[in-house]
């Protein structure tokens, strides 16, 4: 079950940003890692609710979650942060950055530098635009997507290090990637830990470095990745696809992939949430007699039986031939569909031949209906001035 992210933080859908603020800051308080240590549950629960934050408190994400749950941010934050934390800045330290200065408030063992550990560090996350056709919106679809982006160094087998060579341990932090300091504060012990300068954080120098990538054990390149599109997405919806954004220096994992989905129009059908609706066109004559059409949909064929009398605007409704409903997860809901919505425009011909208006004449008076006969008199009055 999706997880809502006001109550969360124990708020309301209305909560000022304000509010957001000082609901985070309090629960972050009681959650955060270096206050439960070796409570992975608690970890979690941070992660979760760090996550909730950095959706809530950016008025574009919060306005397509108000709309789509979590289906409107695919998982996401900000596309082209570092990471998951709500700073951009990469894990739970960076937390603690915006709100104390960079001070955990917790002392002791744990520290504050938590989210600053060394070793190789997250790739960027990326993001394009992907077209696709309007029933592979309807059905789902495999697709590819083409960027140019950050990949593994194949010369140096990205340690970044001249074949050869290869990396030693950083003298300055000794390999942690940080450099951390101890002070006295009226919360207690307050530790600080920030990166190292001499490594950049990754607790290993390079002294030879990889002519093909300059030490970084990434190059440039375009990569081409496959991409399953889900049944029932729509224009403007976003997916997340996990490690498929730049990878990391020297090894470091990939970031995410945000597809921003668009999808082409129809020539037949547009799309109403999960309906899909398409007109029909029947004449004067077939609307009082009734007639039978056949329907292209999407899924195939249909004969539809159009009854005499039909008025201009009625809706004949095909149950659970529309667009599969997305869950929050971006999933289809066990193939629950929308309807297919088929309105009637009865069509009124702007032009009679003589006896086509003759029969309509005849049939007036059948019916004691009154008409004009003003489309002669027009005539006749623009035949005698040009006479």
């Amino acid at each position: 079950m999706a997880t809502d992210f006001y109550k969360l933080l124990g708020v309301s859908q209305s909560a000022s940003q304000e509010e957001l603020k000082r609901a985070y800051r309090k629960r972050a308080r009681e959650l955060h890692p270096d206050a439960n240590p070796n409570n992975p549950e608690a970890e979690e629960q941070f992660k979760e609710l760090s996550r909730a934050y950095e959706v809530l408190s950016d008025q574009n994400t919060r306005a397509r979650y108000d709309q789509f749950g979590e289906a409107g941010i695919s998982g996401g934050g900000r596309g082209n942060g570092a990471g998951g934390d709500p700073f951009g800045g990469g894990g739970f330290g960076s937390i603690f950055d915006a709100f104390f200065g960079g001070d955990s408030p917790f002392g002791g063992g744990g520290g504050g530098g938590r989210g600053q550990q060394a070793g190789p560090q997250r790739g960027p996350d990326l993001e394009t635009q992907l077209r696709i056709e309007f029933a592979e919106a309807v059905f789902g679809c495999t697709s590819s997507v083409t960027i140019r982006t950050a990949v593994r160094c194949d010369d140096c087998s990205a340690t970044g290090a001249a074949a050869g060579t290869s990396v030693t341990t950083c003298s300055d932090c000794g390999g942690t990637g940080q450099i951390r300091r101890t002070r006295q504060s009226i919360l207690g012990q307050m530790v600080t830990a920030s990166p190292c300068g001499k490594c950049r954080g990754a607790g290993q120098r390079i002294e030879t470095p990889c002519a093909t990538c300059h030490g970084e054990g990434r190059v440039t390149r375009e990569q081409t990745h496959s991409v399953e599109i889900p049944a029932g997405i729509a224009s403007g919806q976003t997916m997340r696809v996990t490690s498929r954004g730049g990878v990391g220096p020297r090894g470091g994992e990939a970031g995410d992939l945000y597809l921003h989905i668009e999808v082409g129009d129809h020539e037949m059908y547009r799309r109403e949430e999960d309906d899909l609706i398409t007109e029909v066109k029947v004449s004067i004559s077939q609307a009082a007699l009734g007639a039978e059409f056949v329907l292209a949909t999407l899924d195939g064929d249909e004969t539809l039986v159009v009854p005499a009398g039909v008025q201009h605007g009625n809706e004949f409704v095909l149950k659970g031939r529309g667009v599969p409903t997305l869950n929050q997860g971006g999933r289809a809901r066990n193939q629950v569909r929308g309807d297919l919505r088929v309105q009637v425009a009865v069509f009124v011909p702007k032009k009679l031949n003589a006896r086509e208006r003759e029969l309509l004449e005849e049939l007036a008076k059948l019916r004691g209906e009154s008409f004009s006969a003003q489309e002669s008199r027009v005539k006749s009055k623009i035949k005698s001035a040009f006479s």
